[in-house]
């Protein structure tokens, strides 16, 4: 019993986060029709408004709302970019908030540029230890070697999951020193929205710490492992 409990605590907290996360922006995808605009209108008005003519706004695959520095370009899934719904317009106000830390050289943005790359690195790394374990003890007979690459390999994606939290004061300020006072002080959303606004921040600015604490849980890597 001790062991079940234990267990869902664990399973809890790897992948609660990303249920949240998920939970949260489904929750608030719901079409309003009072907004005045869709995801993709408010990222191009918030753009020149700040003076950032020069970022694109591009609609990419679902699920994929990020900002590309190396594009400069704001990219927003159909869901937000055709979207009237309060996470469409959290998200784009959120991808904008990217484009302004990093067109504005802020410190902050420097983050990603040092910590995500190295991030999904460490994160392949773990997964090609974790596969290329049966081959390992194969090959080479030795029954402890396995639980070493085990062990490697564990300890690699935990590693990636550091260095997502490195990344999160980038996600926050993007999220509440950003997006939410452009919301706010523009009145962007009527006063009884702002609630939900803040909770879809919130989720904004966890995704990669929580998507990266569920992958270190994927259900087919532990499968790998048992093979």
């Amino acid at each position: 019993m001790l062991y079940l409990i234990g267990l869902l605590i664990v399973l809890g907290l790897f992948f609660g986060p990303n249920l949240w996360v998920t939970y949260v922006l489904k929750k608030h995808h719901r079409h309003l029709p009072g907004m005045p605009g869709t995801g993709s209108e408010l990222a191009l008005h918030l753009l020149k408004q700040y003076g950032l003519e020069q970022v694109k706004v591009e609609q990419s695959e679902t699920y994929n709302d990020h900002y590309s520095p190396s594009d400069n370009a704001v990219r927003l899934s159909p869901e937000v970019y055709d979207g009237k719904s309060l996470s469409a317009i959290a998200i784009a106000a959120h991808e904008v908030g990217h484009a302004i830390q990093f067109n504005r050289k802020e410190s902050v943005s420097l983050l990603r540029k040092k910590y995500l790359g190295k991030a999904l690195v460490l994160q392949r790394l773990g997964i090609y230890i974790l596969i290329a374990i049966p081959v390992v003890a194969l090959v080479f007979r030795i029954p402890h070697i396995a639980l070493l690459n085990i062990v490697i390999g564990i300890v690699t994606m935990f590693v990636s999951v550091l260095m997502y939290l490195a990344i999160l004061p980038e996600e926050w300020d993007a999220s509440f020193n950003k997006a939410l006072p452009i919301l706010e002080k523009g009145e962007y959303v009527p006063e009884q929205y702002l609630p939900a606004i803040r909770q879809v921040l919130k989720a904004c600015a966890l995704t990669y710490v929580a998507g990266a604490l569920a992958d270190v849980l994927r259900l087919w890597r532990w499968l790998l492992l048992l093979r």
